[in-house]
């Protein structure tokens, strides 16, 4: 994992001071799957979610020359896409959003492995209504952590909350996924 991080700030420094459309391609190939997964579950079309991760990485290119500034690029780069995420919803004046009215499939932008294959399509499904079942901040929480392996630190950042009110929300999906699941405690 920091070896991962330590190849991404040198993309990050590349990209920055010599514009190279390599490392530019390299962060796109490293980042895209993973904010398809998180701009999800923000939006419920494929297409928007699309164009919104590609509004992100146009934003990366067009405020290249500041990246040297940023200390942590995964939570940099989720910050702008949840924040093209709001703006996408501005822009179509919905005043309010009730995001546990939204089917999110956390699965469904993810590659697995042989052995992941295994898992029955059954167990898949619990899992994703259980997940969609969380309250809003929860399920948001729970995907950047569980799935996209971010510190707490990261994911309270990009969701512009404290760290412990991201453990709550953590215990609080954790419990009520195991409740769901029926998994001993």
């Amino acid at each position: 994992m920091e070896k991962f991080k330590d190849d991404i700030m040198c993309l990050v420094s590349s990209l920055a001071h010599s514009d190279s459309q390599i490392a530019f391609k390299s962060l796109y190939i490293s980042y895209f799957g993973r904010l398809m997964r998180f701009v999800s579950i923000y939006v419920e079309s494929t297409v928007v979610a699309e164009e919104i991760v590609s509004d992100t990485f146009l934003g990366i290119w067009e405020n290249r020359k500041s990246l040297p500034e940023v200390s942590n690029f995964d939570a940099y780069i989720f910050s702008i896409a949840r924040n093209k995420c709001i703006s996408y919803y501005r822009s179509k004046q919905i005043s309010t959003l009730n995001i546990d009215e939204i089917a999110t499939d956390l699965f469904f932008h993810t590659e697995t492995t042989p052995e992941e294959d295994y898992i029955s399509k059954e167990t898949i499904q619990h899992l994703n209504e259980a997940i969609d079942s969380l309250p809003e901040k929860c399920k948001v929480a729970f995907k950047l952590v569980r799935e996209d392996k971010m510190k707490y630190k990261d994911a309270a950042k990009v969701l512009d909350i404290s760290v412990k009110t991201l453990e709550a929300h953590m215990a609080t999906a954790v419990r009520k996924l195991r409740d769901a699941l029926n998994l001993e405690k």
